[in-house]
């Protein structure tokens, strides 16, 4: 759109969850048989599966179980390709970089900015906080709002070095009551199934350990869940070591970073509720679309409660929900928008994120240009730009029905990959 860009990554790589997290199953950009997400971050995820001839999902399978209808791409490859999509956009990029502090000064922002030189000032007309934690926000002097009850981070790791059939997984799941009985074990280290054991060692343990407590709004809340991460690992490594057919245990793939599934939201203009989320409420004011369950992992970290939407459903983010409500020349893109615990457990996966930030990109330029507020640009200005981008948007051409008679061209370009 033209505009002089600046983007500040505090990693030593783009991509966030899905490539220093270990999350690398970005979803969901169907619902229902329909694409309701494409634009950039479609095209890249795209891109990253062309270039290892992986495949897709069948994507008219909507029936299936929603973690089947993920993307995987390879993180290293997919970490590659955004590079290159940034450096060929003609945005400014520095890594390893923090926003230390800002300031609103009437018109534009002060920011100072954390590299590893020392301090450094700017100034920008108008900001987009994509940290996932509001954090820009919360230098900013403006609210965010904490759950009572957090959600549970979990460190990816991926083991192996042994073969499933030939294991005792009655035996193994009396081990593990009795090592968390000792405390050798803590019970979120393995989810609680009926058979825990059965499920930890068939998923090789992706996914499948939790970290009660592990938060992101600080350094010091940063570095508490990495630590307790990183001891939950080395605590199962040394259980399952010890049990039959488990002496050739490897780790395969591990995380730097503990993911991190619930932190800060802002205070909005709007703020998306449950209610909202379940019913595919229609915002006036909606600029892209989530497809989701709830998904709510529980805060003691023993077990997660999924509720799959009704068929025909398609959630939408309403640009008030992406405003700080106390200055309009922010804005917010990710599972920091504003909304309750329940409806944020749905639209914090990567694939609603990846809409969030391009409708925050346009929202700031329009603004920036204008020289208004983000709440002040009109909905249909901001609609028509996204469009003109490659994003399905509500209320334009491609925009998902319950009929299913959106675009089956782009189902069947989607689908054609599989």
């Amino acid at each position: 759109m033209g505009a002089r860009t600046l983007l500040v990554e505090k990693n030593g790589a783009l991509g966030g969850t899905t490539t220093v997290a270990g999350v690398a199953l970005p979803g969901l950009f169907h619902a229902w048989g329909q694409q309701i997400i494409s634009g950039i971050g479609w095209e890249l995820v795209r891109r990253a599966v062309d270039i290892t001839a992986g495949t897709f999902p069948d994507f008219s399978q909507w029936q299936l179980p929603h973690f089947k209808l993920q993307v995987p791409v390879d993180p290293a490859i997919y970490a590659c390709v955004l590079d290159e999509a940034v450096a060929n956009s003609g945005v400014d990029l520095l890594l390893h970089s923090m926003v230390g502090d800002v300031e609103f000064r009437g018109d534009h922002w002060a920011v100072l900015l954390c590299l590893k030189e020392g301090l450094a000032p700017i100034t920008a007309s108008r900001l987009i906080d994509a940290t996932g934690d509001a954090d820009v926000v919360g230098r900013a002097g403006l609210e965010r709002f904490v759950s009572t009850h957090r959600q549970p981070g979990t460190p990816m790791v991926r083991f192996g070095g042994y073969d499933p059939s030939a294991l005792n997984f009655n035996a193994l799941d009396s081990a593990r009551t009795e090592a968390v009985r000792e405390g050798a074990l803590e019970l979120s280290d393995m989810l609680v199934f009926d058979s825990p054991m059965r499920k930890f060692l068939n998923n090789r343990g992706e996914n499948c350990i939790h970290i009660p407590g592990a938060t992101g709004g600080s350094s010091a809340e940063r570095t508490s869940a990495e630590l307790a991460g990183r001891r939950a690992v080395l605590r199962i490594y040394e259980f399952l070591k010890r049990q039959p057919g488990l002496e050739g245990l490897t780790i395969d793939r591990w995380a730097t970073e503990t993911g991190i599934r619930e932190s800060c939201t802002i205070d909005g203009i709007a703020r998306i509720t449950a209610d909202d989320y379940v019913s595919g409420r229609r915002w006036p004011d909606g600029v892209s679309y989530s497809f989701y369950p709830i998904d709510i992992h529980s805060p003691d970290g023993d077990g997660v409660r999924i509720e799959p939407l009704e068929y025909g459903t398609f959630p939408t983010i309403p640009r008030g929900a992406m405003v700080p409500r106390e200055n309009g020349h922010l804005v917010v893109a990710g599972r920091a928008v504003a909304g309750d615990q329940a409806a944020n457990s749905a639209y914090r996966v990567q694939a609603s994120c990846m809409a969030m930030g391009q409708a925050a990109g346009a929202m700031a330029v329009l603004a920036a240009r204008n020289g208004t507020q983000i709440q002040d640009v009109p909905i249909d200005h901001i609609r028509d730009e996204l469009y003109r981008s490659g994003a399905i948007v509500p209320e334009r051409p491609g925009a998902p029905t319950a009929d299913g008679s959106h675009s089956r061209a782009t189902l069947a370009a989607s689908s054609s990959r599989t």
